[in-house]
This record gives structure tokens, C-alpha cells and sequence, in this order.
């Protein structure tokens, strides 16, 4: 799979999973919806349940900022399988900052969110932001 094809076909998917590392090199892996633009993936803290905002992703993306995010699509018909991993480094804007350029961020991924997902449109999300910033696009599907 080209790189271009790669990023279409993760843009497109509805749900990814984020791997992030801790700070004893242990990985994490947790479900999120995301929005892509470009080389650009943006996720957020939203208001299902949970039992805190300060959640391991967040804590993991501040000692290690290299994640990699994979959506999928599986099949009982194996000739449709395919995967798409994408890899960079993450950081994170908190909700409700003073920093102009920061408030920018998180306006603008709560944005892309908001146009995905319409589950967001009456309730956007109100907690951190995480940005992807992705160096590389791995993919594969099982024909071509």
C-alpha cells in the first residue's frame, strides 16, 4: 500500500489505536477516535466516563513523545483486510490554556473532531488535546 492510500484509508477509519510507552519503557495501548489531516492526528479527552482526566496516555506522551496509532479494518472475507500504522512523535494541549498559540491548537483539533464525529456536535470535548505529528505511514492490505 502507498503512502497516500495509507493516509486515506486511516482518515477514513472511525476508530485507531494509540500505543504510547511509560516512563519504565512499558507500552500502553488504548481505542480512540481521532481526526487526520495531512500527516496531522488529532484525539481528545472526551467526557465518556472515566475516572480521571490525568489519564496514562497523557503522563506516557510527556516522558516519551513517540506513539504510533493503528486503525484496521477486519473481515471475514480475508481478500479485504488491510492495516494502516502511523508513527510519530505526540504532544499534548491542555483545555482552557492562557497560551494564545496553544488555545489555537486546541480550538482547532476539538474543530476536526467536531466534523468526524457527530456524537461531538452538542458535546465537543472538554478535556486535553493530543497532536500527532507523523513521520511515517506504514500500511498493508491483502490484495492489491
Amino acid at each position: 500500500m502507498d503512502e497516500h492510500e495509507a493516509r486515506r484509508r486511516f482518515a477514513d477509519a472511525r476508530v485507531a489505536r494509540l500505543a504510547t510507552v511509560d516512563a519504565a519503557g512499558h507500552p500502553h495501548l488504548v481505542p480512540v477516535v481521532f481526526a487526520a489531516d495531512g500527516d496531522r492526528i488529532v484525539t481528545a479527552v472526551d467526557r465518556k466516563p472515566k475516572s480521571t482526566q490525568r489519564l496514562k496516555r497523557l503522563r506516557n506522551i510527556a516522558a516519551h513523545p513517540a506513539v504510533s496509532l493503528l486503525a484496521d479494518a477486519y473481515d471475514e472475507d480475508w481478500d479485504r483486510l488491510w492495516w494502516v500504522r502511523a508513527d510519530g512523535g505526540a504532544h499534548t494541549v491542555p483545555a482552557g490554556t492562557d497560551d494564545a498559540a496553544a488555545r489555537a491548537e486546541h480550538t482547532g483539533a476539538i474543530t476536526l473532531l467536531r466534523r468526524k464525529y457527530p456524537q461531538y456536535a452538542t458535546r465537543p470535548p472538554d478535556g486535553p488535546v493530543i497532536l500527532v505529528t507523523v513521520a511515517r505511514w506504514t500500511g498493508w492490505q491483502a490484495t492489491g
